[in-house]
């Protein structure tokens, strides 16, 4: 059995949607295939690899409670596609968003379900994900851990020629462990998910989010987007950016 899992972020790099269908592939069996989604230069590729296709996997990111328009473009063309080619698949769907419950999703599972009613596929389910931004940000956390770990090692192995320093495994261990605790309500639905997948049956629809309290995440979250919107939207964009005159 083949699933396509189709990353739906208009984003290059670092997407939150990429990172929770990478955790999606782990628990699925089978041929698995990723595509990326971003321009309709991309639809005809992405269409081919459904011909085989058993079931499809949509990570997709929350815009203004509903569907980014790149992806409606996109589903007008697929529901062509299977019509003409007499497809059935069973569509599954990975949302995501920046606020802190994962229930303000549920617009967009309405519009993959509605889609899936009239191209005359099967509505398989999905994980509605609050918090997405943040939880992203832990796999990176993760690898910089990975990295302090790795040169505590070769330091302590240099300087006392201990190849396994117990400080520095307990403390990457304890943070280990404490960002699999803020994954943990993501992995325990995605593992369900992928169980339907394999078996080709409903898993429903899911709601989870990162595992902090609210109070901390609206703090963590403003400090986030404020340095986000200064370097990349803001102040030093607008300060540094080529300027263009004499064009109204």
């Amino acid at each position: 059995m083949k699933t396509v899992f189709i990353n739906c972020s208009p984003k290059k790099r670092f997407c939150a949607s990429a990172y929770f269908l990478f955790l999606q592939r782990l628990f699925v069996g089978g041929e698995k295939v990723t595509e990326k989604m971003r321009t309709p230069a991309d639809h005809d590729r992405i269409l081919e690899q459904l011909r085989d296709a058993h079931a499809v996997v949509f990570g997709v990111p929350l815009y203004v409670d509903g569907i980014p328009s790149h992806v409606l473009r996109f589903l007008e063309k697929m529901e062509a596609f299977c019509r003409e080619n007499d497809l059935h698949l069973r569509v599954y769907c990975i949302a995501n968003n920046g606020f802190i419950e994962g229930k303000q999703n549920e617009p967009l599972m309405q519009c993959f379900e509605h889609f899936c009613s009239r191209a005359g596929l099967t509505w398989g389910g999905g994980v509605g994900i609050g918090g997405g931004v943040m939880l992203n940000v832990t796999r990176i956390l993760f690898i910089v851990q990975i990295a302090l770990l790795a040169l505590n090692t070769v330091l302590s192995a240099v300087n006392t020629g201990n190849f396994f320093p117990k400080s520095a495994w307990v403390n990457f261990g304890e943070n280990a462990a404490l960002l699999l605790f803020f994954n943990l309500g993501v992995l325990s639905y995605l593992v369900r998910q992928g169980l339907a997948i394999r078996k080709g049956t409903d898993s429903g629809k899911k709601y989870t989010r990162i595992l902090i309290p609210s109070f901390v995440f609206i703090v963590f979250a403003d400090i986030f987007f404020v340095i986000i919107s200064v370097f990349e939207g803001g102040i030093f964009r607008g300060w540094l950016s080529k300027k263009e005159y004499g064009k109204s």
